[in-house]
């Protein structure tokens, strides 16, 4: 009698593990996965906003890839699996758009951003303006903290450079220069206070709680836009378009707003 109810519980065991196991496999099948490559100065902005979406999405999963648009795009270059792609400047989408990359058809200017200036809270140095910084690099008395030339913050931060007559190579020779590979490591320098000040985003100063003591107008830098696209090679094309049309709504601009970003109009 034993041996028969054994036999029988082993029996429901069994049919409810493959009952979970289909169960299971159906679900996989009907979920979708939309890799976003984004810039790392979106990172706070994107995994609030992923809340949400997924909460009205539950068939959706949504996998971040975030650090300087360059790497990003190097990554997609090379073959990595990407769906979605927002870079924090246009210089890096155009160049996969240029090399078939990306479906033009759904590329859109997405945000403005502002390149800003930040001071270390335990820096000794009078740095209010991006003329002050000019006057302490150019007298060697501060340690200034910027993006690699790769890096958009980088690139933004070399038309500043010019902008007020600096010499780069100079200047690092000079040894009042520090680089960052992307735009967080330049923020945790000047919140670290290993540096005297830096140049990030005016929104990874706020994720950051740091104090903004001046922006770059458009004649220093150019507008700061962040353009985004599906791939062409996308195997879940439809529902990255769809993440990217959500991000375009008045919910998500609200999150954008919120940390400095400037939602774009919709062409």
């Amino acid at each position: 009698m034993n041996r028969i109810i054994a036999l029988i519980l082993s029996i429901i065991l069994v049919l409810s593990l493959a009952a979970c196991s289909t169960s299971a496999v159906k679900e996989d099948k009907e979920s979708a996965e939309v890799v976003v490559f984004a810039a790392a100065s979106m990172t706070e902005t994107l995994e609030e906003i992923e809340k949400s979406y997924i909460t009205a999405h539950p068939d959706v999963k949504l996998t971040f890839n975030f650090d300087s648009s360059g790497t990003l795009k190097t990554q997609i270059e090379e073959g990595a699996v990407c769906d979605l792609f927002i870079s924090a400047a246009q210089k890096q989408m155009n160049g996969l758009e240029e090399g078939g990359y990306i479906n033009a058809a759904t590329r859109v200017d997405l945000l403005e951003n502002k390149v800003a200036l930040c001071v270390a809270e335990n820096s000794k140095a009078d740095i209010a303006t991006y003329e002050d910084m000019k006057s302490h690099l150019e007298a060697g008395d501060i340690l200034m903290a910027i993006g690699n030339e790769d890096v958009p913050v980088g690139q933004y931060t070399r038309k500043i450079f010019s902008y007020y007559g600096l010499d780069e190579k100079a200047l690092s020779d000079k040894g009042v220069l520090t680089y960052g590979s992307n735009v967080k490591e330049v923020t945790t320098q000047v919140a670290e206070g290993t540096v005297d000040c830096g140049i990030i985003y005016q929104t990874d100063a706020y994720s950051a709680k740091l104090t903004v003591t001046d922006t770059a107008a458009e004649e220093m830098c150019g507008q700061v836009i962040y353009p985004a696209a599906v791939l062409k090679n996308s195997k879940v094309a439809e529902q990255a378009k769809a993440f990217l049309a959500y991000l375009q709504t008045a919910e998500a601009s609200a999150v954008f707003e919120k940390v400095g970003f400037t939602p774009l109009p919709k062409p």
